[in-house]
């Protein structure tokens, strides 16, 4: 039985997030030496969410995400941290390319997010028509927007460079983020930095502009040599023994008059204080009796679903060299994307061999991550024949669903979010709501989102 007159903090859910406020909270009170029992539960058999490496004859398959952007510092200071920063690796640069209208076209060079900051390859391209060229022109003439209200990303963009450059580029590009419908997504929940370049420097490319050196001189794709698993195993590692809890499902969150208890099928636990970093289905299920997170039932997630294939090098003919390529919506293709990772990261592939990764699901067209590994891997062998030639079947095909996994940061998101953390506080003090249903849906976030839970629980505990 453990010591209860330690401060005892249950950090519920074994993703990034919460495998990082466990670490991070424990290494504060063994530094500091704070009598705080920290213990972690995950309802699944394996910590680490959606981050899964697969290694195979030589193979290093990601089944969910395959790197990290490092837009901040919290990446490389969590590598530090466990001492894996010699494993990070950079990705090789390579074209990029969308398909439009069944057609495909190099992404024009300088894009941000699709917004062009060389005039040069946006004026020479195909992919967009004159008259489409000419209105994403009149961004350096259209006024500032004077909305202070959230919006969509969709309207955001349109208002600024007209429909054809959205659906054919800044669309694709967004959804392979997201799996969301930009015409239903809060700029102000994923983009805010767009809006203040609008309302600094009037035009949007001009803003990009200005600020493109700066923006790629901090922000870069990183991954492990090992795999993203790396990072999983090396956080697990590093949190102190018999203090992470597998298959256990918490059911209910319970406040007791000093704390709170935390029910499970076996049993429960007595804490003082609860880091919830769980999917915004379960913080709503564990909490019923708060009224105000009823909003999060009706809080959208997309099914998404990654396919691995496998290949001699010799089996792939290529029409176009090239590293990945992006699909819009008015294509004919099931895919929303694909890589050539062994290109991309080439420790992902033994010499000669070719490792595809295709990306499915987005909101409209779900049903098709339900389908069998069959019948998907035949989805997937169609398409990218339409942009290859494939002479040969697979060495292996390696097919990962995630239901419900993309949480939909919809307009008035942000405002949402406030006002949930503003009640959760005046009325469960001590239960820190987390992850990436929340503020960002990236690694990097995940993994601020866990030291900023840790940052509040310390106040709380030391209160």
């Amino acid at each position: 039985m453990t010591d209860r007159t330690k401060k005892r903090v249950v950090v519920i859910g074994g993703g990034i997030t919460g495998l990082a406020a466990t670490f991070y909270l424990q290494k504060e009170a063994r530094e500091k030496g704070l009598p705080y029992d920290v213990k972690l539960v995950e309802s699944t058999h394996r910590v680490g969410g959606k981050v899964q490496t697969v290694k195979r004859d030589g193979y290093v398959i990601e089944k969910g995400p395959d790197s990290v952007f490092t837009t901040n510092d919290s990446i490389l200071k969590l590598a530090g941290e466990l001492g894996i920063s010699d494993t990070l690796v950079t990705n090789e640069k390579g074209k990029s390319f969308v398909i439009a209208g069944g057609e495909l076209y190099p992404i024009p060079g300088g894009s941000i997010v699709g917004i062009p900051t060389q005039i040069a390859p946006f004026v020479t391209t195909n992919l967009f028509s004159l008259t489409g060229k000419m209105r994403a022109a009149a961004d350096f003439l259209l006024p500032r927007s004077h909305m202070t209200e959230d919006q969509s990303l969709g309207t955001f963009f349109r208002r600024r460079m007209g429909d054809e450059v959205v659906d054919h580029l800044i669309e694709p590009l967004l959804t392979g983020i997201f799996a969301g419908d930009i015409d239903q997504m809060s700029l102000m929940s994923t983009f805010p930095q767009f809006y203040e370049l609008e309302q600094k420097h009037r035009s949007l490319i001009a803003g990009i502009k200005k600020n493109s050196q700066k923006e790629t001189s901090e922000g870069g794709f990183l991954t492990f040599t090992g795999g993203l698993q790396s990072m999983i195993d090396a956080l697990e590692a590093k949190i102190e023994p018999g203090t992470v809890f597998k298959s256990m499902k918490a059911t209910h969150i319970r406040k007791e008059e000093k704390g709170y208890s935390v029910t499970f099928a076996d049993g429960s636990i007595e804490c003082d204080a609860v880091i919830l970093a769980a999917p915004h289905h379960v913080v709503q299920r564990l909490l019923p009796q708060e009224g105000y997170l009823d909003f999060l039932k009706e809080m959208p997630a997309t099914s998404v679903a990654t396919v691995a294939m496998g290949f001699d090098n010799d089996a792939i003919k290529q029409k176009r060299d090239g590293t990945e390529f992006l699909v819009s919506r008015n294509s004919d293709f099931s895919l929303t994307a694909a890589a050539w990772t062994h290109r991309k990261w080439p420790h992902t592939a033994p010499k000669g061999k070719a490792l595809i990764r295709s990306y499915l699901g987005k909101p409209g067209d779900e049903a098709i991550v339900d389908l069998s590994d069959d019948q998907i891997e035949q989805i997937v062998i169609e398409d990218l024949n339409k942009i290859v030639e494939l002479n040969a079947k697979p060495e292996f095909t390696i097919v990962s669903r995630y239901k419900q996994s993309m949480p939909q940061y919809t307009v008035g998101h942000r405002d949402r979010i406030r006002e949930m953390a503003r009640k959760a506080e005046e009325s469960i003090p001590g239960i820190f709501i987390t992850g990436s249903s929340f503020e960002g849906l990236s690694i990097p976030d995940c993994v601020l989102q866990g030291e900023t839970a840790v940052e509040k629980t310390l106040e709380f505990l030391q209160d």
